[in-house]
């Protein structure tokens, strides 16, 4: 016989639940019905256990009432079965509702998560090619002038024009040659490594198109006439071609309490450096 089914909560539709709650309730009434067919049941059984002589006078009559005690009895297990299998779906149906649900969720998230590391696949692969991008055009200085900070202390940086050696694609450290130092050198070239942040390429000489335009205003770090080394100065007048010399004032050139105003050609000006010192 059953056990006695009361009624309970699930996740799922208000309407699902009131439906699992009703088929509990009819389980419980089911098992109550098969409670008292025992009853009776086992009360023809002790009658018969304590008077067989019963028996022997109204035979035909105990086993008809036990042959329906025991019909009914089956029909009751067999609603109970189908009461039971009721409960059953309704659970699987909730349960399944959940599932969905839960599943949905995991799949939104999981989503999420693909597009979060897409993202910084991409992110990861286009820093990559960047980086990539940027030692392939450093290897391809070899042999070129280029501006480099040789020097540096706390009061103030020191460029030149030098040439490039050798670019170490593991190391990201240029080498490069001073090829004309100043006359207080003790040799004549001196051989320098330095990181790729104290490099700057000069515009390509025969390309004006490609070089960068700076405004009248604009402050630069240019290579001052006659000399290999590069001071900060400030553009003093616009260019009509971008082939054009700058018309540059170079920072501490006073000459007779003014700033002369000095030709650079366009192919020896660079961007100034954040965080310049002179």
């Amino acid at each position: 016989m059953s056990s006695s089914v009361g009624g309970g909560s699930a996740g799922g539709g208000g309407a699902d639940i009131a439906s699992l709650l009703e088929k509990a309730k009819d389980l419980d009434l089911l098992k109550k019905d098969q409670d008292d067919i025992v009853v009776e049941i086992n009360k023809i059984h002790k009658k018969v256990l304590a008077s067989p002589e019963m028996v022997d006078k109204s035979v035909d009559a105990i086993l008809l009432k036990l042959r329906g005690l025991y019909a009914r009895a089956k029909e009751l297990s067999e609603n109970e079965i189908s009461a039971s299998n009721a409960l059953i779906g309704l659970l699987d149906g909730l349960l399944q509702s959940g599932a969905s649900t839960a599943q949905k969720k995991k799949i939104e998230v999981g989503e999420q998560k693909k597009k979060r590391i897409k993202s910084d696949t991409d992110s990861a692969r286009f820093s990559a090619a960047s980086m990539r991008n940027q030692l392939d055009q450093a290897a391809s200085l070899k042999g070129e002038q280029v501006a480099a900070r040789v020097k540096s202390d706390d009061e103030k940086d020191e460029w030149f024009v030098v040439k490039v050696i050798h670019f170490d694609k593991e190391t990201k450290e240029y080498e490069v040659l001073d090829e004309e130092p100043g006359d207080d050198e003790e040799s004549t070239q001196k051989k320098y490594k330095l990181p790729m942040s104290y490099i700057i390429p000069f515009p390509k000489k025969g390309d004006p198109s490609s070089a960068p335009d700076f405004g009248q205003g604009r402050q630069v770090l240019a290579v001052y006439p006659g000399t290999t080394a590069l001071y900060r100065a400030t553009v003093a007048s616009h260019r009509k071609r971008k082939s054009d010399d700058y018309i540059l004032e170079f920072d501490d050139d006073e000459e007779d309490g003014s700033l002369p105003q000095r030709a650079v050609p366009f192919y020896r000006v660079v961007a100034l450096p954040e965080g310049h010192r002179q």
